[in-house]
């Protein structure tokens, strides 16, 4: 087991973190939400990194929620500071200008799913279960749940889903749009996630970004607002060497060799 809690593998221009504490069911520690933070901050400034990959070890949890056996030693200025500390890891990979994909392997309840809201992208394994459960210990969501889980189906089923502490199967998790795919039987959530990647690894990252970041601004801006982003975004990918690459290769018949450049 990995001693922060999280370990690292890098695969060319894919990355992939595991949640690494079987034993706790992959719960997110101060430790664990720490390193996830700093792991994001790191890969902002990595222009060979193309996609990342967020897991958990082991095929019963991607991320069981907040680490219960450490919050019980916590004081109520204790827990505000962790859920500071919440706010700031995951905005931080909310933010990433890389294609995030959460390959949920497992359970996500409450911080777990969460932090999987927090990505691009989720995958799930045929048997993985999610849930914003806090009402049921007599609390809310408390990282970015309220808020990320509405952009992604709306207020009317967020409300449903978390006034009600829902549990979903994956597969009703896929309707409602919480979860972008599910893995084909017998393939399990990483592999599911490195398949949804593929693409990304040759894609245009200049392009990639400005999509991520204009598509981003779509729930806070008015349309005229957004429009205007758009185009902001737009400029970046238009003065880009890799536009007048994929406009060669086109001449060519070949496929492009972007840069990021």
């Amino acid at each position: 087991m990995n001693e922060i809690g999280v370990a690292v593998e890098r695969r060319g221009p894919l990355a992939i973190w595991t949640i690494d504490r079987p034993d706790r069911r992959n719960a997110l520690s101060r430790a664990v939400v720490r390193e996830i933070g700093r792991l994001s901050r790191e890969a902002r400034s990595d222009g060979t990194l193309r996609a990342i990959i967020l897991t958990g070890t082991g095929e019963l949890a991607f991320c069981a929620g907040a680490d219960l056996k450490e919050r019980q030693g916590m004081n109520e200025e204790d827990v505000r500071d962790f859920l500071s500390l919440y706010r700031v890891s995951f905005r931080d990979l909310d933010q990433l200008p890389i294609p995030t994909i959460a390959a949920i392997n497992g359970v996500a309840f409450g911080g777990g799913l969460e932090l999987a809201l927090a990505c691009d992208f989720r995958v799930a394994a045929r048997h993985a279960e999610i849930g914003l459960t806090e009402t049921s210990l007599g609390i809310i969501p408390g990282a970015g749940g309220t808020q990320r889980l509405v952009r992604a189906i709306g207020a009317a089923k967020a409300k449903e889903l978390i006034i009600f502490a829902k549990r979903l199967k994956a597969q009703e998790a896929a309707a409602l749009g919480v979860i972008n795919r599910v893995a084909d039987e017998g393939q399990s959530a990483l592999d599911a996630a490195i398949a949804m990647a593929e693409p990304l690894l040759t894609a245009a990252p200049i392009a990639i970004a400005a999509a991520l970041e204009a598509v981003d601004s779509a729930s806070d801006l008015v349309l005229e607002d957004g429009l205007s982003f758009e185009r902001a975004c737009y400029e970046r990918t238009l003065v880009s060497q890799d536009r007048l690459e994929a406009l060669a290769a086109f001449a060519a018949k070949r496929k492009p060799v972007f840069r990021g450049k």
